[in-house]
């Protein structure tokens, strides 16, 4: 069973904000991390849609657009200074471009070409400030400006980071287009056959960042199956129907609806925690997800080329620096279009390889509107 789009009930977000708007991109400096200059730069467009992406872990700090009465709401969690996210460390990731390989892997292993590779987050060579994962490097940066402003982030990924193979160059583009779309572009490029999977950690909240819980607001998800896990939350390479089950958003369904059900997926996870595979082929720019928040009419359609969209209801107690800004559980979901986790080890999956010197590229775009 497919969903239906329903952008054709959407009114297109034509609501100004207040005061004339023009598009272009703006820089300030943020601090410094390891010696390397942070920045933190403001996308504005004609519409007056403002999105504020750091260099720092190519964090998107907030999205600000207007509800169905020209109240304008930041619809994304984030942080007013880069001391706020250095000091949540592991955990925190919000907003955060995440890479080498987005999700689990099981046993943190994998073979290429039979040779067996083990992964950690941790540094193997701690004074290797490139030897981190994306969100937590300090990203180089170029803006381009014009009627859709730009940010190009780019990063060397040197071989061995992390354990994983090849040394791999990786560019990362937002985009704020004139009819209200944060696109990011992912391209990557390496010189051995390695795994990859970039997605960003943007957690939502359609009524706006700090004003509760997301349990009311409706979730529409593209897919018939996810993939089942074993008892660590990690794909068996099983694809599981969602029909019948409290995973099954093809409808538009509150959040909390069944996120106290007696699954003991749900009861592991303290919610949602799941990888759906997302309808239509891989590789091809199609919805995969809508989420609606009824009271201020905000919408956000979610476009992806990638596979999978792990959908998490944010079910842990947040960090004291996001709990002073009013961030609590179930406060925002994440909806992070990328590969499926364990795909490395899956062969029946969509593979998530990236053969030497081929070009790796996925795009996802956040389209946001209002309802009638």
């Amino acid at each position: 069973m497919k969903i239906i789009c329903a952008a054709a009930a959407l009114l297109a977000l034509a609501l100004p904000l207040a005061g004339p708007a023009q598009a272009a991109i703006t820089v300030q400096a943020w601090g410094g991390v390891g010696g390397k200059g942070v920045d933190l730069f403001i996308l504005t467009n004609a519409k007056g849609m403002e999105a504020k992406i750091t260099n720092y872990g190519g964090v998107i700090t907030s999205v600000r657009v207007p509800g169905k009465d020209g109240t304008v709401a930041n619809v994304v969690q984030g942080f007013d200074s880069l001391n706020d996210y250095t000091s949540i460390g592991y955990g925190g990731r919000y907003g955060a471009l995440i890479g080498r390989f987005a999700n689990r892997i099981k046993d943190n292993t994998f073979a290429i070409g039979g040779v067996n590779y083990r992964i950690s987050r941790d540094p193997l060579r701690p004074a290797d400030t490139n030897n981190k994962p994306y969100d937590e490097l300090v990203w180089d940066a170029k803006q381009r400006d014009g009627d859709e402003p730009q940010l190009v982030l780019s990063l060397i990924d040197r071989n061995g980071a992390m354990g994983f193979p090849g040394t791999v160059r990786v560019e990362v583009t937002y985009t704020l287009t004139r009819n209200n779309v944060l696109r990011i572009t992912y391209r990557a490029i390496s010189d051995k056959d390695t795994f990859i999977s970039l997605t960003n950690h943007a957690y939502f909240n359609m009524a706006g960042d700090a004003s509760g819980p997301v349990l009311d607001q409706l979730l529409t998800v593209n897919a018939d199956t996810i993939t089942a896990v074993d008892d660590k939350n990690v794909p068996t390479g099983v694809l599981q129907p969602v029909a019948g089950t409290a995973f099954d958003f093809r409808r538009p369904t509150p959040i909390g609806a069944h996120i106290n059900d007696s699954d003991p997926v749900i009861q592991r996870a303290k919610g949602f925690d799941q990888n759906y595979a997302i309808n239509g082929a891989p590789g091809t720019l199609r919805l995969a997800a809508r989420l609606h928040d009824p009271k201020s009419g905000r919408v956000l359609e979610e476009w992806t080329t990638q596979a999978g969209l792990q959908v998490y209801s944010a079910n842990y107690a947040p960090p004291t620096v996001a709990a002073t800004k009013g961030y609590h559980i179930h406060g925002s979901v994440a909806l992070e279009a990328q590969g499926f986790p364990n795909a490395p080890n899956i062969p029946s999956f969509p593979s998530t390889l990236l053969k030497r010197d081929a070009q790796y590229t996925e795009v996802t775009e956040y389209r946001f509107n209002v309802a009638p």
